[in-house]
Formats: structure tokens, sequence, C-alpha cells
């Protein structure tokens, strides 16, 4: 009797452990979500000004910014502690979620006049990356046009001073940029984007 008790225990416990683990295995992208909307908000549309809204962003550049923030290489005051407590197959998870959700654009004030000399420097250096005034992106590239303001800025800004390394077309363009316009560029790209409502 004692024999059979310590073997049902000994089972149970072996159920228990294999029964945590299945659980664990099989976490969606829905509920790992779920932890991201406290800053991104609702399904990843971001309340701004300063989080981005990652709703409807490529399934490639949300992997590949992940694993950037968990790598460290990619600069951050908060995402990298997160998305080190990720696996691959988490961030991977958490992006097919958040990929397929409906962006939605930020309503807010911008500078008209700005906005269009922005718009002109976007089709010059980075509608090709960018399309249609920054609303769509090549799979490596992040969604610009209605994403809140200061975001863009910010992130603009730690390419332009190397704090974050830009991909080598990008660099070049943005190089060019600067050389033509410094920060009233990087001003009038911005206020172009928050235009895209």
């Amino acid at each position: 009797m004692q024999k059979t008790f310590k073997y049902a225990i000994a089972a149970g416990v072996v159920a228990l452990a294999s029964s945590a683990g299945a659980i664990a295995g099989t976490a969606s992208g829905e509920m790992l979500s779920d932890t991201c909307f406290g800053c991104h908000g609702t399904d990843g549309r971001s309340n701004g000004p300063a989080i981005p809204t990652i709703a409807g962003l490529s399934n490639d550049y949300l992997v590949d910014t992940m694993s950037g923030y968990a790598s460290g290489e990619i600069p951050s005051t908060i995402m990298g502690r997160i998305a080190k407590g990720y696996s691959e197959e988490e961030i991977a998870a958490i992006a097919k979620y958040f990929s397929e959700k409906e962006f939605a654009s930020a309503t807010q004030a911008f500078d008209a006049d700005l906005a269009k000399k922005g718009q002109k420097i976007h089709k010059k250096r980075c509608e090709k990356c960018h399309s249609e005034g920054g609303t769509e992106a090549d799979d490596d590239a992040g969604r610009l046009g209605g994403q809140w303001s200061p975001y863009v800025r910010w992130t603009l800004e730690d390419f332009t001073s190397g704090a974050r390394k830009a991909p080598k077309k990008m660099a070049k363009k943005l190089k060019k940029v600067m050389k033509k316009h410094g920060d009233k560029g990087i001003d009038a790209l911005v206020q172009f984007y928050a235009s895209e409502q």
C-alpha cells in the first residue's frame, strides 16, 4: 500500500510537470501580447505620444525590432529589459498577433507648411522603402505615416546621432537629408508623417 502510494505521488508529480510544460508551450500570441497593451494600447494601438502603434506593422519588422531590443542592438529605456524576457518563439507569436491587427493613425496636430516640405523630402529620400507617404513599408522597415510625432522624432534622432545603427541604404539617405536640410529636414519629415491621418 505504501509502495503504491509512493508510485502514485511520483506519477502525479510527473503529470503535473508535464502539464505545466504543455501549458507553458501553448501560450498564444494573443495571451503574450496582453502584456504589451499597457504601453502600446489595446491591440497595439497607442494612445501616444512617445510610444508607437505596433498594430499592423509587418511581421518581419516586429520580429527584427524585438530581437534588436533583446540583444541590446537597439537602444531603449525599457524595451530591452522586456524583450529579454521572451524566447524567439514567443517573439514570433507576438509579432504575428500584432501584424494581423489594423493600424490606427494618431490624431494629432501638425504644421501644414512644414508638412509640405517634408512631403518633398520624403518623396525624394524615403518613399522607396516607406511607400504611400510612409503609410506602407517594406517588410524590414517601420511605418512612419500616422505614428506619433514625438516617437518618430526621437527615432530619427537616434539614427542621425548614431545612437542606433541605420540600415545601409537608410543611413545614406538620412545623411543626404541632414547635409542639405539639417535638423529642419527632420522637423519637416516629422510634420509630414504626422499629417498622414
